[in-house]
């Protein structure tokens, strides 16, 4: 099973041209392909690659890489998702010590964890990102953790499996505005996403979330969003251009300006946000090496 085709009319994808400000430079130059060389070596996967990242060039030139973990086969069916949806085969015991092994040759100042969604396991993969951070703690002490997680299907003692580890920074998408939560997350919902990074904050951790713009969103959405956001105090939000990695997957409607980015980064300034990453390239660990700085929102 691939990813499900979008309900809506497929055509959209193509209708409209990609603009100068979204061109993307190919991968190239020493630091890309010491990383690509090393996270072959040692049989890992990135989300820079398996979801086609638009900044796997910047990102590697500057010698940082998200880390994905538990595979590279997802058990969700996103519609806006470029990575395999299927049945998962891979459970690899060693991989967070390999993982640890890399950021300690990348000689990395912070390091970001992610990983596909895995139903398929009674913890959805919970003890495989803690034992990821505290090898990785073990290996490189200097070096911050963040963390990109699954909802765990809103299971908190799943959650605070990954709190007890202690990483830096904890993330979870909200990825879009609550009205068209069901075309693009399917087996997820706004409310439960909303949950799972409200207890990590009244645990005291530093939390950070992030929606792509350019799905059929309104402006009043978008900001109330923002808002949900911060009435569970979110400290860290990154705002990016939806782009349809194929055909098949949910239709792109608009494309945002920069100085469109500018203003919804200013409006969740305003609203408390500590730090915000707005612009038709961000992803989700964008610049997270400049975020850990960040204080807490509320202190």
């Amino acid at each position: 099973m691939s990813q499900k085709t979008s309900p809506l009319n497929i055509a959209q994808n193509t209708s409209l041209r990609r603009p100068e400000w979204l061109k993307i430079r190919l991968g190239s130059g020493k630091n890309f392909s010491d990383i690509r060389n090393l996270i072959s070596d040692l049989k890992l996967h990135t989300v820079c690659e398996s979801a086609r990242c638009p900044n796997i060039s910047e990102c590697w030139n500057r010698r940082t890489a998200t880390f994905m973990i538990l595979g590279s086969i997802c058990t969700r069916s996103c519609t806006f998702c470029n990575i395999e949806v299927n049945k998962p085969t891979e459970y690899d015991e060693e991989e967070p010590s390999r993982v640890a092994k890399a950021v300690k040759r990348l000689n990395l100042r912070h390091a970001v964890i992610t990983s596909v969604a895995r139903d398929d396991l009674s913890d959805g993969g919970a003890s495989m990102f803690a034992q990821t951070i505290r090898q990785i703690n073990i290996e490189q002490k200097e070096c911050t953790v963040e963390v990109l997680i699954p909802d765990f299907k809103g299971d908190l003692q799943n959650l605070d499996i990954v709190l007890d580890a202690n990483p830096n920074i904890l993330n979870h998408n909200l990825e879009t505005v609550e009205r068209l939560q069901k075309p693009l997350r399917v087996q997820a919902t706004y409310k439960r996403s909303l949950s799972v990074l409200q207890h990590a904050k009244e645990r005291g951790f530093i939390i950070k979330s992030g929606i792509m713009v350019g799905v059929g969103e309104d402006k009043k959405e978008i900001i109330q969003t923002f808002r949900d956001l911060r009435t569970i105090n979110c400290d860290i939000l990154t705002i990016g251009q939806y782009l349809p990695p194929t055909k098949m997957h949910y239709p792109l409607h608009r494309f945002y300006h920069p100085d469109e980015f500018k203003e919804l980064k200013t409006i969740a300034l305003k609203l408390g946000f500590t730090h915000v990453e707005s612009g038709p390239l961000v992803r989700s660990s964008y610049h997270a090496d400049e975020q850990i700085s960040c204080k807490k929102s509320g202190d």
